[in-house]
């Protein structure tokens, strides 16, 4: 027996990623960096006080080293900045963005800005709360992100393209 069709379907919009931008990738590596030499030099005055061989301090110089050069590969290779899915967006890896994630139907509305000359994806949502985006720090073409954005955010209200 066929199921009653309850009017036309909305198209399903694939899952988006945005990655950080090379430059804030790097950015987040120097954090890093600065983080190995805290421990580098934590490590040195242990080694140094307890009298531990060398070997310790080039063992935790190595993995050390390993662990900031994978830390930075997956920040800004393999952790997504912005996922846009069919149920909502979420935001990582940015700070100062505001509301880090909702669903559609809680966006009000979506647009952009230049506060300060920064260019800014600004989305609303429903209980008065705002995701501010800026787009500089996204490794994406800025209109490509809106119309992706408006496409999602049009799915997610059980919009239909024209």
């Amino acid at each position: 027996m066929e199921q009653p069709s309850t009017g036309p379907q909305v198209p399903a919009v694939a899952d988006s990623t945005y990655y950080l931008a090379p430059a804030f990738g790097i950015r987040l590596v120097g954090g890093l960096l600065v983080l190995l030499a805290v421990v580098l030099v934590i490590a040195t005055v242990v080694v140094a006080v307890t009298g531990l061989p060398t070997a310790v301090l080039v063992g935790v110089t190595l993995a050390g080293i390993l662990v900031t050069l994978a830390g930075g590969w997956l920040v800004s290779r393999r952790v997504p900045a912005v996922r846009l899915h069919a149920s909502g967006y979420r935001v990582r890896l940015v700070r100062g963005v505001g509301a880090t994630s909702a669903s559609w139907t809680d966006v009000t509305r979506a647009g952009t800005a230049s506060p300060g000359g920064t260019p800014v994806l600004i989305i609303s949502l429903r209980d008065g709360r705002a995701t501010t985006i800026p787009v500089q720090v996204l490794a994406a073409d800025r209109e490509q992100l809106v119309r992706d954005l408006q496409a999602h955010l049009d799915a997610g209200h059980g919009l239909r393209p024209l």
